[in-house]
């Protein structure tokens, strides 16, 4: 991530990161409510110190379902304060009490019946309040350098955790392409990280000729909020109207069988700038993958900040799902330090 170019310019600070899980909070927002109905039980659930993939373990043992009967909506970090739901299937069977649950970093909010499993992206995005904290940068750049994020938004890459420690995801990929076989959760980690260091190859390399919030001739486009895709189609005078409103953004590649999308200039990028990449784009392919698009562009909702009097940063914001804050706090600040 650290070789990925900045939209907007060098960093404006440095500062020391997640210093507690408190300093990192983070909220899912819901896609729906809960039906009242049910054979699945849905939570939601705080936890601290601890990754969803754990939680959801932990949940199964204590409330005797197998791990497949929990759900979940999104992974969280470990480092962090995070508020999310889970799902657990109990078909004929009466709620346990959640009251006593005794898992250390794990508090059940709220619990209520539902008529489904929840699926991997069904909420609607996430809520973030992060504290960084011995601030070093000039204040009027700071609060600068927000305000253009808060008009223009920032390239929507995908952040250093999807690809695992050291990129061994990315390795994994490889290996697997080759003949290597693995079990079926890992597989899907690195056929995912593959795709999303194509994608990030594409979108730095927009972000370095400035047309990563813009439009280019052979442009396909996202609408905002259905995530549906349209075009290539010629440049008008209400695309740059819709694009200019967040209606519409810009998109690239996830990598996978069938040509790419795009034609004319914005075929030429991708093209360029996947082809170092010629191993991974053929063995997903291969893997029988349907091409898919992401927009290059990530929307900062309610961008909010606030100096404390010991001179920490707190900062607010709202981002759609599949997104990551990281990717945020690297148009602001230069690679954080983590407290030990």
């Amino acid at each position: 991530m650290s070789a990925l170019p900045r939209a907007h310019g060098a960093a404006v600070l440095s500062a020391r990161m997640r210093s507690s899980p408190e300093d990192f909070i983070v909220t899912e927002i819901d896609a729906f409510a809960a039906t009242g109905s049910g054979e699945h039980l849905l939570l939601t659930v705080e936890k601290r110190g601890m990754n969803t993939a754990f939680a959801a373990s932990r949940i199964a043992q204590w409330a005797g379902v197998p791990e497949m009967g929990i759900g979940y909506a999104g992974l969280k970090d470990r480092h962090a304060v995070t508020r999310q739901s889970f799902s657990v299937q109990l078909p004929g069977r009466a709620d346990p009490d959640w009251s006593a649950l005794a898992i250390p970093g794990v508090r059940v909010l709220a619990a209520s019946r539902h008529d489904r499993k929840l699926k991997r992206g069904s909420h609607r995005g996430n809520r973030f309040r992060i504290r960084v904290r011995d601030v070093d940068g000039d204040r009027e750049r700071v609060e600068s350098r927000i305000a253009m994020i808060r008009e223009r938004g920032v390239p929507n890459y995908f952040g250093e955790q999807r690809f695992g420690r050291e990129a061994g995801n990315v390795d994994l990929a490889r290996e697997m392409f080759k003949g290597r076989r693995v079990r079926r959760t890992e597989a899907g980690l690195a056929l995912s990280a593959a795709r999303s260091l194509v994608f990030n190859a594409v979108l730095a390399q927009r972000v370095d000729d400035g047309s990563w919030d813009c439009g280019l001739d052979g442009e396909v486009w996202m609408l905002a909020g259905t995530h549906s895709i349209f075009g290539p189609e010629p440049w008008t005078i209400d695309l740059a109207r819709r694009l200019a409103a967040f209606d519409i953004d810009p998109t690239g590649p996830l990598v996978g069988e069938g040509e790419l999308r795009t034609i004319a200039r914005a075929r030429d990028v991708e093209e360029r700038a996947i082809a170092p990449y010629r191993d991974l784009v053929d063995g997903l392919a291969a893997t029988g993958m349907s091409q898919q698009r992401r927009a290059l562009r990530l929307r900062v909702e309610g961008l909010l900040h606030e100096w404390e009097a010991d001179g920490s940063l707190v900062v607010e914001f709202r981002l759609a799902a599949g997104s990551f804050a990281t990717v945020v706090l690297r148009e602001l600040c230069a690679a954080p330090s983590a407290a030990a």
